[in-house]
């Protein structure tokens, strides 16, 4: 088990919820480490700050590719966050360590830690908190699985919330953290913090964390800042509370992909407008919409993702 897995950990006096989450499950996205390693530090000093200070239950921060982040790109032979699937785990669990490539490698040593931490601090609610960036400015966003409790996680976080986005993609922590494959009470949630190199990315994953650390009870809401709320709404103004996946532009090896310049989150797009070309020509907006998550880099499978706000634009 690799040392640099674990960016840190605190427990309370008070048994609560095991709350994981994840930096870096690609290697090209450091808010979500520097985010964690900010806040161990400050959870260190809050008691001496606030003698009130109470922490329940268990916080796990760590690293998901570190073979990746260690050459500072998404993947090294395939998107990390593409991989969590019942038959993938599997297959990496009945292999010799030998025939396993990094990203099967990583897989195995992140499952290997938080069965550790279950089976260490039996918990009986189980969250898992992934922490992400685009390559792309604008909005913030929260991605949460189809459950009531997670969609009641990712709505306290304060940052638009996108259903349906796990129909469009497949093998990400959030369709493999849950009560299927973990016995505890399990719920997870992705939350996309900003663009990958941005300072106020780190600030927005701290205070995104800090809301789901008091929605599941860890904290205190009298002892959360107001100034952690403040920061989310300000960046979300303008911007739908909830909206929907309408279609997913998937890309090939072979097809030579290249995003038209300059689009941000929740920009709006007409039907038949240019996004991108490839080896077929251009690729167009099918109807009028929002786009997220267009690609800037060279690593990825997804090109664009087409949403539509369930309230009006």
């Amino acid at each position: 088990m690799r040392n640099e897995r674990y960016i840190g950990s605190y427990e309370g006096s008070e048994k609560g919820p095991l709350l994981i989450v994840f930096g870096a499950m690609h290697g090209n996205e450091p808010a979500g480490v520097k985010a964690l390693d900010l806040m161990f530090k400050m959870l260190e000093v809050e008691p001496i700050r606030n003698p009130e200070f109470q922490f329940c239950g268990r916080l796990i921060g760590l690293v998901g590719n570190i073979r990746a982040r260690e050459k500072g790109v998404r993947y090294i032979n395939r998107d990390l966050n593409r991989q969590w699937t019942p038959v993938n785990v599997a297959r990496i669990r009945n292999s010799k360590l030998e025939d396993l490539d990094e990203e099967d490698l990583e897989i195995k040593e992140l499952l290997d830690v938080v069965h550790h931490e279950i089976e260490t601090y039996q918990p009986e609610k189980l969250i898992f908190l992934d922490l992400h960036t685009t390559t792309a400015f604008g909005g913030i966003f929260s991605i949460p699985q189809e459950t009531e409790e997670s969609i009641r996680i990712a709505v306290e976080l304060h940052a638009p919330v996108i259903r349906g986005l796990l129909k469009g993609v497949k093998g990400t922590t959030l369709h493999y953290f849950n009560n299927e494959n973990f016995e505890p009470d399990t719920v997870a949630v992705t939350f996309e913090s900003g663009q990958h190199d941005e300072q106020l990315s780190v600030n927005r994953a701290i205070a995104a964390l800090t809301n789901c650390m008091r929605t599941v009870g860890c904290v205190k809401e009298s002892h959360v800042e107001n100034r952690h709320d403040s920061i989310l709404i300000e960046y979300s103004k303008g911007l739908p509370k909830i909206a929907e996946l309408i279609a997913t532009h998937q890309i090939l090896p072979d097809d030579n992909f290249v995003m038209t310049p300059n689009y941000k989150n929740f920009q709006r797009v007409k039907k038949g407008e240019i996004l991108a070309t490839d080896k077929n020509g251009n690729v167009v907006a099918k109807q009028d919409s929002l786009i997220l998550m267009p690609l800037y880099q060279k690593q990825g499978d997804d090109g664009f993702f087409l949403i539509k706000t369930l309230e009006a634009f």
